[in-house]
């Protein structure tokens, strides 16, 4: 396979957060096809705009001017990929009610490809998985479909993606990837191909089993810190000392990990670990650590909204009826996600306590969130509040003037612990 790649067309399944920011980079020197299922996707990418604000108009609309050896292509039809010499699978992978890894999209993506992949042909999965998913669940079903022979025929690689939404800092480009192939030779391969793009550098790993359990661990690490510091909010509040001021004080020193406490959702941290937790009771081990994270974690939702019912009744603010205005209902800061949020769980949990509620967010989609968990957000404040919960820490919210939003008592409460601490009478 010798200058393999210097004569490649890339096709990159799955637009979301992962795969559109990918293709518009390598569209910048390869020719590459983008396919998605999504039909109203596509349409909206082709119009020159990026709904989930990964990637600006200039720089998709860019991408989509095509030229002789580059560019980028955009559609929803499967025969669009016919032709590519390299598939790079970015499809999500959830878990269902039950905490359970479900593999569906990237089976399905397997097959898509599977009708197209030729001799010689490379598969790359970027989609965050349980070490072993590519060649025990995904290349079965790329063999079947294609009647091609694994290693002989195809090749595989496995390259876990980084991207952190809404972080305009850390890029595709400027987070050193981990890469691996089936074979040493493909993975020097797949290593040279993201070399070309990733100016951070990227880590060639052994197998591809070690590139996959990297990414597992990466996001089930980050959860047990989350959860630990959750877990000394809760101690502190017992104890009534101001839990950011202990982790501002601990931090000087020069090791202390700074993270803060907070709700952790989304569809990397709040479920990657149970990828993890899947394959290791397959093998015969019970975590203890990751999943006690997880549910720590998990019950954060229900514990603000707690926190928040025991300063009203401090306050002698009438729980029935109270006036709540919740800020923030995406997963994190400065971005329109809200798939897996935890602040629909604050939300259910003080709506449980009979208040009226009304959530602002500017970054989410209205129509999304009425869909998705039935209630409208609002544009305009056109009343006061008795207290006022910033749940996710968007840049706009500091522009607030919070305290011409709330009656006289009324009190605000701090989840992510941003706002002044003069203006907020109590803070996770």
């Amino acid at each position: 396979m010798e200058n393999y790649l210097s004569n490649k067309k890339i096709a990159i399944i799955g637009l979301g957060y992962v795969g559109l920011p990918l293709a518009v980079e390598f569209a910048k020197q390869y020719e590459v096809v983008g396919f998605d299922i999504n039909k109203s996707r596509i349409e909206g990418l082709n119009q020159g705009h990026d709904s989930t604000l990964e990637v600006s108009d200039d720089k998709l609309k860019t991408a989509l001017n095509q030229n002789s050896d580059h560019g980028l292509l955009l559609s929803s039809d499967p025969n669009s990929i016919a032709g590519c010499t390299i598939y790079i699978v970015t499809v999500p992978t959830p878990v269902d009610k039950n905490n359970r890894p479900i593999l569906t999209p990237l089976i399905k993506s397997s097959e898509t490809v599977g009708q197209f992949l030729k001799k010689e042909d490379i598969v790359i999965y970027e989609s965050t998985v349980y070490p072993g998913v590519t060649e025990d669940e995904c290349v079965p079903v790329l063999e079947k479909v294609s009647g091609l022979k694994f290693n002989h025929d195809f090749y595989c690689g496995y390259s876990p993606e980084r991207i952190n939404p809404g972080d305009k800092t850390h890029t595709v480009t400027n987070i050193k990837k981990v890469t691996s192939g089936s074979t040493p030779e493909i993975g020097k391969i797949v290593n040279d191909l993201y070399a070309s793009i990733i100016t951070a550098g990227t880590h060639l790993a052994p197998t591809i089993k070690v590139a996959e359990a990297a990414k597992v661990i990466e996001n089930a690490q980050r959860d047990v810190n989350i959860a630990f510091v959750n877990e000394l909010a809760k101690i502190f509040n017992k104890l009534n000392i101001d839990t950011h001021a202990v982790l501002e004080a601990a931090a000087t020193k020069w090791n202390f990990l700074p993270f803060k406490p907070g709700l952790v959702g989304g569809h990397c941290i709040g479920v990657d670990p149970f990828y993890l937790a899947q394959k290791a009771q397959e093998v015969g081990y019970y975590s203890e650590l990751i999943l006690a994270s997880r549910r720590l974690n998990d019950s954060m939702g229900e514990y603000v909204a707690t926190e928040v019912l025991k300063l009203m009744v401090k306050n002698d603010i009438a729980v029935k009826n109270a006036k709540v205005l919740m800020l923030g209902i995406t997963f994190k800061e400065n971005c329109p996600d809200i798939r897996n949020t935890k602040a629909i769980d604050v939300y259910k949990s003080l709506k449980n306590y009979n208040m009226n509620v009304d959530v602002y967010d500017p970054w989410a989609d209205q129509k999304e969130v009425s869909n998705t968990f039935g209630f409208d957000t609002i544009n305009k404040f056109n009343l006061k509040y008795d207290v006022i919960v910033h749940v996710v820490s968007h840049k706009d919210f500091l522009k607030l003037d919070l305290k011409s939003l709330k009656t006289n008592k009324g009190v605000i409460y701090d989840v992510k612990g941003q706002l002044a601490i003069n203006l907020v009478d109590k803070r996770l």
